[in-house]
Parts: structure tokens; sequence; C-alpha cells
């Protein structure tokens, strides 16, 4: 006889009051069905057209409800920090993730003891321009991280909890969770989803949130290649600056010794420049180093402020 699965379902809304009750119902079936130990829990992202009211009709749920709006990350997160269970499942609030792909990404899980497993949504049913550039964010992750996940932006994913131990989400990371653990050495798979269209609300995405999404994709990165290490990037570079100073002062030398004015020469000032910015690299990493090696010693702050919580059962 299998082990019963005891799981956290954690999904982040903000303005989605025609889709919570239906994702809800969808969620709590396929759950008993399966005979889970479960709990549902809803993080309100600040909405303002009545998601509030629809959450707390809901039984059984646990909804934490934020000040404003935070982002679709820090919803993750606090809604992760809260949950109970062995194993946490994160989805979005829209309905397009389908929650009967759940017993699936289970499944996976165990079968191939993973710690992660991203839901693939092959066939996506979104407009032409958000799969282009979903598409073009995908192949730069894979030239930048390489996590060989297919579809990272995928939120139907599950996690043993243990891999939230020491995991901190910052703006748009959510999408580079499997990057993050496989980096501290979790085993990450994936597994092809069903993917639905919007029946219901308005899309959240837009151009800021694929701008920012980028920027924290080179975060990760640097965190990926220089976490530990940023001496070897900013010192290295510092080091290279130095190097390049000291040829240029040998060109400047070499040309005032045969009688190169050096009034009106660009040579003296370039030498300075590469001197000057070389060694402010190399102290950079320096004290870049000694930040790193505080920010493990230290506790992180939550950046988003939780304004009341419901449960019901």
């Amino acid at each position: 006889m299998s082990k019963i699965k005891n799981i956290s379902v954690v999904v982040p809304v903000f303005n989605e009051v025609e889709n919570v009750a239906a994702l809800h119902n969808e969620i709590v079936e396929v759950c008993n069905s399966n005979g889970y130990v479960y709990e549902i829990i809803f993080v309100d992202d600040g909405s303002t057209d009545g998601t509030v009211r629809e959450l707390q009709k809901l039984k059984p749920v646990r909804a934490l409800f934020f000040r404003r709006n935070f982002g679709q990350t820090a919803a993750f997160d606090a809604g992760i920090k809260a949950a109970k269970h062995t194993y946490i499942v994160t989805m979005d609030g829209d309905r397009q993730n389908d929650p009967n792909d759940i017993p699936k990404l289970i499944e996976k899980l165990e079968a191939d003891d993973l710690d992660v497993v991203s839901g693939w949504r092959k066939h996506r049913k979104d407009t032409f321009m958000k799969r282009f550039i979903s598409r073009g964010a995908n192949f730069l992750r894979t030239v930048l991280i390489n996590d060989n996940i297919h579809d990272s932006g995928c939120s139907l994913k599950i996690y043993k909890r243990e891999c939230f131990k020491n995991v901190s989400l910052y703006g748009e990371m959510h999408r580079f969770i499997p990057a993050l653990l496989k980096i501290q050495g979790f085993r990450i798979g994936e597994e092809v989803v069903n993917h639905r269209s919007r029946t219901a609300g308005v899309t959240k995405y837009n151009l800021s949130r694929t701008v920012k999404g980028l920027i924290d994709m080179i975060s990760v990165w640097f965190w990926n290649k220089y976490a530990v290490r940023p001496l070897h990037l900013l010192g290295g570079m510092g080091a290279f600056f130095i190097v390049l100073g000291f040829l240029a002062g040998f060109i400047t030398i070499w040309k005032y010794i045969h009688g190169h004015g050096m009034s009106e020469s660009a040579w003296p000032m370039l030498t300075m420049f590469l001197m000057l910015g070389g060694i402010q690299l190399f102290v950079s990493g320096l004290i870049a180093d000694i930040m790193i090696k505080n920010y493990f010693e230290r506790r992180n702050d939550e950046y988003y402020s939780v304004k009341d919580e419901f449960e019901s059962e």
C-alpha cells in the first residue's frame, strides 16, 4: 500500500475574483480523490476586486492577505514559508495550470528520487507574443544558467519542503527557483503538464515583468558563478585593468623618452584611469567578499507585510 501523500498547495492571486472558487474546487477534488492529506494556501497579493471576499467563503483553505501588492514572487515566498506539509505544490491562480497534473508531478518526484519537478507547458495556450518572449527568455536562461529546464516560467511545480530551508525569494526570482536549488545541489527534473487557456480575468504579465525577470536571470547567473567568490570576478577584472595600466604607462614613458610631448597626449590620463579603475575593482571585490560572508551568517528579513490571515476547515 502506497504511503499517504502530505501536500501544501500554494496559490498566489491578484484580482482573480472570477477564478479562485473554481480553482479551489478543482484542487479539493484532486486531493480528495487521491486520498491526500492537504492544505490549500491562497496568498492574496493586495487584490482590489473582491478576491478577498471570495477567499473567505472557501473551505478548507488558508489565506494570507498582503497589505498591498508586493508581487507574485513575494506571494510565493510567503505561501511557501507558511506551508506545513512534506510536499509543496505551487501554481498560478488564473486556472491555466491544471490541478489534475498534481498526481503526475508527485509520481515523477518519487519515481526518480528528485527534490523538485518543474512543469513543462509543452503546448502553451498563450498569445503569440507571450510565447515568443518566453522562448527568448528560455534561450537566454539556457545560455546563462543552464538548469536543464525547458519552461522555468511555469508556476506548476512540486518541491520537497526541505528545499526552502535557506531560500528567500525576491524580485521575479520565483521563475528561477529550480536553478537556485540546483546551485545548492538539489536534484531537479521536469514533467510535461497541461496548459489551459485563460477563461476569466486579465493577464498580469507585461513588459515590465519581462525586463525584471531578465535582470533577475543575470543575478542568478552571478550567484551561480560568483556567489561565494566575488573576488574572482571583480578582482580578476581589477587585475586585468591594472595590467593594461602598466602597459599604458610603459607606452607613456617610451613616448616621453623619444621626445613626444605629453601635454596634449591621452596616454597619461589613460594610464591613471586604468590603474585607479583596476585598484577600485580589486578593492570592491574584497569588500564584496566580506559582505558575502556576512550574508551567509545573518538572518534574512522578509520585505513584504502580511496584514491578516484566515483559515477555515
